[in-house]
């Protein structure tokens, strides 16, 4: 399949969801993994380990990695993007909550909405589509809302917030940069396998000359909750991500991925036994009339 489709059908909704849903988990096990790995070594590791998956999948199917089809060019920035957007979420989760962190990364369909002004005329956005995509924001502010005024994660929280919102503009950055050089017609496993890579080794490396080291012994949670990161994650649902990406629109995509800090609410709801209040009700109220204008024929 290699033509692009304006519209989300059926597929891309189911697999957009799950994606969702695996996402909303994600801060959580890297704050959890946080305790006891060291932040750039943790990020650039699970590149490795899921770069190697990709290579491995990619083989086993026949999809050919290393051809050339000047696809090079944007790896490479979309390599540099990638390592430095998780740069920010493992540094800005030591100072910051992980619900916080997940509602600054989803900023991220602003600056790809903006961003595809200048690269496919088809995916431009009309007035209604510009107020889904803001209610659907604005439903997410208003569920995490109560936690906004007062630093939980101590004076620093700040910083961590702003880790975030850098985060958000550098994964929209990588985005943009997929759809508008020769990235948009390689293989998913080929996109991802670039960001993986260099970021794994790029981050890898800024951990060893910041002094980390990985530890000599770590806690089944710990264990878990980075085989998690990597094999569900890093792995699995960007290879999925990629995949939509390639032959979806990227602002009715990245629209989608606004249901993510609810799927971590709910997450915290089901397993934490956190309340469910009425500021979560209005928030998926809003969120799912933000979606269905966005992707409105």
């Amino acid at each position: 399949m290699n033509e692009r489709k304006h519209h989300l059908d059926a597929v891309a909704v189911s697999s957009l969801l799950l994606c969702c849903l695996l996402w909303g988990l994600n801060q959580v096990a890297a704050k959890v993994a946080l305790a006891e790995i060291p932040p750039l070594l943790q990020a650039g590791m699970r590149s490795l380990v899921a770069g190697g998956l990709v290579a491995v999948w990619a083989r086993l199917r026949g999809i050919p990695l290393f051809s050339r089809d000047g696809s090079g060019v944007g790896g490479w920035w979309a390599g540099c993007l990638f390592a430095a957007e998780f740069a920010c979420i493992f540094i800005g989760l030591q100072f910051t909550t992980a619900s916080r962190m997940v509602v600054f990364i989803y900023l991220s369909p602003f600056v790809v909405a903006l961003g595809m002004h200048f690269i496919a005329r088809a995916e431009r956005l009309r007035g209604g589509q510009w107020a889904g995509l803001l209610a659907a924001f604005a439903g997410v502010a208003w569920a995490f809302a109560e936690g906004f005024t007062q630093p939980a994660a101590g004076p620093r929280q700040w910083l961590g917030d702003a880790l975030g919102v850098l985060a958000a503009v550098l994964w929209a950055a990588t985005t943009l940069v997929i759809r508008a050089t020769r990235l948009s017609s390689a293989p998913a496993e080929k996109t991802l396998l670039y960001q993986l890579a260099i970021s794994g080794v790029l981050l890898s490396l800024a951990g060893a000359a910041s002094g980390e080291h990985w530890p000599a012994s770590l806690s089944g949670t710990a264990w878990a909750a980075f085989g998690f990161q990597t094999v569900v994650i890093t792995f699995a649902s960007y290879l999925v991500w990629f995949r939509l990406v390639r032959h979806y629109a990227a602002t009715r995509l990245a629209a989608f991925t606004l249901l993510t800090p609810i799927f971590g609410l709910l997450a915290g709801v089901l397993l934490l036994g956190e309340p469910v209040t009425t500021r979560l009700v209005v928030a998926l109220a809003a969120v799912a009339l933000g979606i269905a204008m966005v992707n409105r024929r």
